[in-house]
Parts: structure tokens; C-alpha cells; sequence
């Protein structure tokens, strides 16, 4: 079955640190291209992205692709600055792999954590359940403050299991080098067969994007919104008012009365919200805005960034 797996970095300032050869940043690098190479090569099918998760906010720096020099490009223009999210970074990812263009494919997320995690232990309990009901698989490399974050990484990869899907990698500075260590892990060694299924309610009961929006109707009116624009842009590029009559189409319809009618509404509040956002506004998220309205503006702003970079 075909993956598609997106990279979470730590980009944070901890990345400087130089425990391991030739920096943090310097084996993180390394292990990343370690894993493209796996995934592209295990499968000609798989797709990887690639993101950072610190600074103002996470940024998509390169959407799904088999390009390994796009990737090294993207990781070569990142900075590195501030502290990383992990619970958000998580997030992010979560919606870019929304954005995939064979829906068959597998979901999987790989994050490198090499800073401490200032998340709680029940957040990231929660966040790991959410991913399991969304059908994707999470692996977790722990470097660099490993003993610090050990126990609450677990706890995370606890909640994301499903059928040994999900694993943590845990490397100690010194002991060996961060790519090497990834080449004999469960993270590689897998190949991904075990990964996390196309987006589907459990059960037999299938929900939108993969998303139970009576659990979480918030991400729900995110990815939504997400799938909305991305369809607005494809249509203007084509300039094909056929291609727009069916993707008006192919929306889906109301099966549940109020329930979706109130939907229907939080997603026109998404919308109204984004189209309205002034030309100088920061990603940082702001009081007013709930995480997961705040999680879609950041993934539609770095995606922008990036159409805009390769334009």
C-alpha cells in the first residue's frame, strides 16, 4: 500500500547543540534524507513532505513529492529559531497530509523531537488518540534531551498505536549516530506496511476527511476549509469552468439535518475569517482564535509561501 509521510522538524535553538555529529541540526538532516530514501525507494508510489516546527509557527517547506533535491533545497532554506511545538507541529502535519493527491494513500507522520516538550503528558495522550481515530500511524524520534522527554513521547506514542503502527525511537548523544540508528529501527525496518489506512471512521462508518466531527467538530471545520481552497486554487489554474462545475458537485451533501447546518455555518465563520485576514498578519496565533482555526491559517499561509517560492 502506498504512504504518504510527512517529516516534522525541531528547528528549534536547541538545534545548535553539538552532542551530536556534526550538530543537532547537522544528523537530523542526515536522518531525514535517510528516511526519504527509504520510503521513495520501498515504494515508487510513496510521497514525503517535509515541515518545521518552530519559530512563529510550524511551516510546510516542501508539500508531498518524490524529489529528493526539493527536499534538501527546503531543508537547506530553513532557520533555525525559537522553541518547537510539538502538539502543533503534530497538528499541522495532520492537515497537510489532507492535501495528499492519491487519497489511497497511507498516512504517517515521523517527528523529530530534540528539544524539551513543553506539552503535557494528558495533551499528548489526547493528541495521540486523535491521530489513532484518524487512521495515522506517528513515529517519534527522541535525541539530544531524550531522558526529559521519554516518558511523555511514549504516553503520545501510546495513544497513536494501532496494530504496532506507531513507534519511538529513542537515541542517546554519544552512543551512535542518529541515522544509523534509524536504518534498524522499527521506523525503517517496517517499510510502512503497517501504516495507518486511508482516512475512514472505525466500524465501517466512514466520516469526512477521516474526521469524527461529533468528537472533534473544530478540526473537522479546519480541514473543510482546507479542502475548499485547495480546490478554489486548482479551478482557477485550470481555468476550466467545466472542472468547477464538478467540483461543485462533488461537495458533499447534507445527510444530518441540523447537525450539518451547523457545520455548514462554522465553516462560513472559516472562510469569512480567512478571506478577511489583512496583508501584514502574522501567523502567530492570536486569543481570539481557536487552535484549530489558528492550526488552518498556519498551513494555508506556509503552503502559500511555498507556491509563491516556487513561482
Amino acid at each position: 500500500m502506498p504512504e504518504a509521510t510527512m517529516l516534522v522538524l525541531d528547528n528549534s535553538e536547541y538545534m545548535r547543540n553539538g552532542d551530536f555529529i556534526p550538530t543537532r541540526w547537522g544528523a537530523q538532516t542526515d536522518a531525514t534524507t535517510i528516511i526519504f530514501d527509504a520510503k521513495t525507494q520501498s515504494n515508487p508510489e510513496n510521497m514525503v513532505g517535509v515541515m518545521t516546527m518552530a519559530g512563529k509557527s510550524p511551516r510546510v517547506l516542501s508539500t508531498f513529492s518524490t524529489d529528493i533535491g526539493k527536499l534538501l533545497q527546503s531543508m537547506h532554506a530553513s532557520q533555525i529559531c525559537g522553541d518547537s511545538d510539538v502538539s502543533t507541529g503534530i497538528n499541522i502535519a495532520q492537515l497537510a497530509l489532507k492535501h495528499r493527491q492519491n487519497k489511497v494513500h497511507t498516512q504517517r507522520i515521523v517527528v523529530f523531537v530534540g528539544s524539551p516538550v513543553k506539552n503535557t503528558e494528558d495533551d499528548l495522550t489526547a493528541l495521540g488518540k486523535r491521530l489513532k481515530k484518524n487512521n495515522v500511524a506517528l513515529d517519534v524520534v527522541n535525541f539530544g534531551e531524550d531522558a526529559e522527554n521519554e516518558a511523555k513521547l511514549q504516553k503520545l506514542v501510546d495513544g497513536a498505536n494501532s496494530g504496532e503502527n506507531s513507534h519511538l525511537v529513542t537515541v542517546a548523544a554519544g552512543t551512535a549516530l542518529l541515522s544509523d540508528v534509524l536504518i534498524s529501527s522499527p521506523i525503517l525496518q517496517d517499510g510502512g506496511e503497517t501504516g495507518a489506512g486511508p482516512s475512514a471512521g472505525h466500524g465501517g462508518q466512514s466520516f469526512e476527511f477521516g474526521v469524527d466531527p461529533g468528537m472533534d467538530p473544530e478540526l473537522a471545520m479546519a480541514l473543510r476549509m482546507s479542502l475548499e481552497e485547495e480546490q478554489a486554487r486548482q479551478r482557477a489554474a485550470e481555468g476550466d469552468s467545466a472542472s468547477a462545475d464538478r467540483g461543485h458537485a462533488s461537495r458533499p451533501e447534507a445527510t444530518e439535518g441540523q447537525k450539518n447546518a451547523s457545520e455548514d455555518a462554522m465553516l462560513k465563520q472559516a472562510l469569512a475569517l480567512s478571506q478577511g485576514r489583512s496583508v501584514d498578519e502574522d501567523v502567530q496565533m492570536n486569543e481570539e482564535m481557536t487552535e484549530e482555526e489558528a492550526i488552518a491559517r498556519a498551513i494555508e499561509m506556509s503552503l502559500q509561501d511555498e507556491e509563491n517560492g516556487q513561482g
